[in-house]
């Protein structure tokens, strides 16, 4: 099973789409800036999960991560977001 998921930064109003097995597990790596590099790490404040969608096979997973980082999708991941 895999996870597509969506995190927002409210202090920077930045939105990150990936997928994971496990999503307790990615929510503390980005949170604790475990790549330096990344894309989240540049950020500083909290991430906090959107939206979340369960998928059975990675290659489903990819598919669906790729579609909410279209245009569309992330207006869509935007709808999600509280406030």
């Amino acid at each position: 099973m895999f996870i597509v998921y969506a995190i927002y930064n409210s202090k920077h109003n930045k939105i990150y789409i990936g997928q994971t097995r496990d999503i307790n597990l990615r929510l503390k790596m980005h949170s604790d800036k475990i790549f330096h590099n990344s894309y989240t790490s540049r950020f500083d404040g909290s991430w906090e999960v959107v939206y979340t969608e369960k998928l059975p096979d990675r290659f489903l997973a990819l598919k669906r991560e790729k579609q909410l980082k279209s245009y569309r999708g992330r207006q869509f991941i935007k709808n999600q977001i509280p406030g």
